[in-house]
């Protein structure tokens, strides 16, 4: 990196929406601009994306802003969902909302290490938010449930106002849940101990109540609990004096079973988090709206209020919210009781249907894989592996730079070479497929051992590589940069936030539902794909497809029975029998033909095959996909140049 990349800020490129009117900042834009002020964040130059600029009245003063047009952002950044941050370079972008708001903290703490409450936004192990949304509940809840529901509900107010959306509903049960937090145990006994001492003195137990009587323009009370001064405790620059209940022998004598449980303080559990700083910009305008339309709806949401007003309590939150032109303290909910009200006592819940597909758990499976494959022969579906059509091709690896080699990364040499081995495969199809021009994408790169093979193997063509771990899309920088390769760019993005064109999609061990997900923005984009799979025993039912895939296999098997075959096709290591093995192999090349024939319903031609020499991988399948081109089917303008000049 060059002294004035050193010098310069990375770039954080926002959305602003304009279906209205009056353009307006974005939740997630809200969001990031509420952490930014909250941990007092001046490392980055921001811009704001859109034709017309917004009333910057919102913004924090101290924040280094300007507006963009979105034909005029880099091109990295056009192919993702904003928010984005572009690094000095260039060449490296972070996409989506939990990657950036992650990449704020860690920023912040490079600038200050001193900030314990910046630090703690990270929550335990430091995983707040990490888990991707395609596989995270609570993640897909807080990154994209959440932020759209409450988007949904501010552009058509009027015909939502009789029914609460489901993920705000889903947000209050999960509120009202107790908690369990690491080393709880000294808490719960002091939390034990209050609650004798309030029975003693007459005094209402230790649960925790809201005021619901509060009047408006009145700050709602909280009620000052063990829970919520060990939360806050943790958020203190000075050292808070340990819980002790060592004058207390009875209550040490109790048993950890009979201690009462944790009542949730905030939405992660005990502490506030990253997720709270997600929630609360959503959180605000909704009950804002609410409030200035249907109040009595506030009453069904009695655990969302209670968090709302703990939330802050939290030293800095009415600070950041002020510099975001939130005024938190006017969202004080009047609780008078009406008519209508009196019918809605109960708790509020889930619909039946929802709770049930939360509730519902895969249960362990019982027994082996041959009633499945035997079903699956007498209606005529075998696994069929097509011939590999270079098998002996390889990379000239011995003129190859030492950092393509993976024998220089801290792999074992056996490891070394089974990795030369499938890369020899995947890179030998790629190069079959591509033309000059052409952008490939790697996705799930891991430290870029396909991409950055490819960058090199193909200078005319644009490599970019996707992954969601920094760590490793760092390592893969660093040996880019080494390389000095032009033509390779970077995306730290979960794979939805990735909407860029491309001609080639490749994977290398895409584990469980990466694959799917791969092929999915393959069909989506008109490109081909070179994949190979992982993890079968990870295949489950997803937000954008369930299994079986393919008319040919539902019509055959159960989701049951098709899991069977995803178990089994794990079951292929050099140390199984070699029957087990067998079996394994064929149930992998199952489940990869269902993939093939659902990737063929979309105008694709698709071969599984298996990696040579097969000892290179327990997991050594192939899939090669080509869209063909027929009338009706549209292809880019690169695709068109390339049939035309074959």
């Amino acid at each position: 990196m060059t002294q004035a990349q050193k010098q310069q800020k990375p770039s954080l490129y926002l959305e602003v929406c304009c279906q209205s009117e009056e353009p307006r900042l974005s939740l997630k834009t809200s969001i990031v601009l509420f952490l930014l002020s909250y941990c007092e964040c001046k490392c980055f130059k921001a811009f704001l994306v859109s034709s017309r600029p917004p009333d910057h009245r919102k913004l924090p003063e101290f924040l280094d802003v300007s507006a963009s047009q979105p034909e005029d952002l880099p091109q990295l950044v056009k192919g993702c969902r904003l928010p984005a941050v572009l690094d000095e370079t260039g060449r490296l972008c972070r996409a989506g909302l939990a990657v950036v708001l992650r990449h704020i903290i860690n920023k912040t703490l490079e600038v200050d290490p001193s900030r314990n409450d910046v630090q703690a936004l990270l929550g335990f192990k430091k995983t707040c938010l990490k888990a991707c949304a395609e596989v995270s509940k609570w993640t897909r809840l807080c990154e994209i449930g959440i932020p759209s529901a409450v988007e949904e509900h501010l552009q058509n107010p009027t015909n939502q106002y009789q029914q609460l959306p489901l993920f705000i509903l889903t947000l209050e049960q999960r509120l009202a849940e107790p908690v369990k937090v690491h080393n709880d145990d000294k808490i719960r006994r002091q939390k034990l101990h209050e609650q004798r001492q309030n029975e003693k003195n007459d005094s209402p137990g230790g649960k925790v109540h809201v005021d619901n009587e509060s009047q408006p323009g009145q700050s709602a009370q909280v009620p000052d609990t063990v829970e919520l001064r060990a939360a806050l405790a943790k958020l203190s620059v000075e050292p808070v004096p340990a819980l002790t209940t060592r004058e207390n022998s009875e209550i040490r004598k109790v048993k950890t079973t009979a201690l009462p449980p944790l009542e949730r303080v905030f939405a992660e559990g005990l502490y506030f988090t990253l997720t709270d700083v997600v929630l609360l910009p959503c959180i605000y305008q909704y009950l804002c709206s609410l409030q200035d339309h249907t109040a009595c709806t506030l009453r069904r949401l009695p655990h969302l209020r209670q968090w709302y007003s703990r939330v802050q309590e939290v030293p800095g939150v009415l600070r950041a919210a002020k510099a975001c032109g939130m005024t938190l303290s006017i969202a004080n909910f009047s609780m008078t009781r009406t008519l209508e009200e009196s019918v809605e006592d109960n708790p509020t819940t889930l619909p039946e249907q929802e709770q049930h597909q939360e509730m519902t758990t895969e249960l362990p499976f019982v027994g082996g894989p041959r009633p499945t494959l035997t079903k699956l022969k007498e209606n005529g579906i075998e696994a069929v592996f097509a011939p590999h059509p270079r098998p002996g091709w390889t990379l000239p690896w011995d003129n190859l730079p030492g950092a393509i080699n993976p024998a220089e990364g801290k792999m074992s040499n056996i490891r070394a070479v089974r990795k030369r081995q499938q890369l020899n495969n995947l890179v030998a199809m790629v190069i079959d497929l591509a033309r000059p021009g052409y952008t490939i994408v790697d996705f799930c790169s891991g430290t870029g051992h396909v991409g950055i093979a490819l960058a090199h193997m193909l200078p005319d063509c644009q490599v970019i590589l996707i992954e969601n771990k920094e760590e490793s899309l760092v390592r893969a920088q660093s040996r880019s940069t080494e390389l000095d390769l032009k033509n390779i760019g970077f995306i730290q993005a979960n794979l939805d936030y990735f909407i860029g064109p491309f001609h080639i999609g490749v994977a290398l061990h895409a584990c469980g539902v990466a694959t799917d997900m791969v092929m999915e923005h393959c069909i989506q984009a008109r490109a081909a794909f070179v994949i190979s799979p992982c993890c079968y025993g990870f295949i489950q039912n997803a937000v954008n497809f369930t299994f079986p895939k393919s008319k040919g296999f539902q019509e055959t098997l159960t989701n049951k029975e098709h899991m069977i075959l995803c178990r089994f096709a794990d079951q292929t290591a050099v140390q199984l029998p070699p029957e087990r093995r067998c079996i394994g192999k064929q149930c992998m090349g199952l489940v990869d033909l269902d993939r093939s024939w659902a990737a063929e319903t979309h105008g694709y031609s698709v071969q599984v095959m298996t990696m040579e020499p097969e000892s290179c991988s327990p997991k050594n399948n192939m899939l090669v996909g080509r869209p063909k081109q027929k009338s009706g089917l549209e292809i880019s303008a690169n695709q068109k140049e390339a049939v035309a000049q074959n």
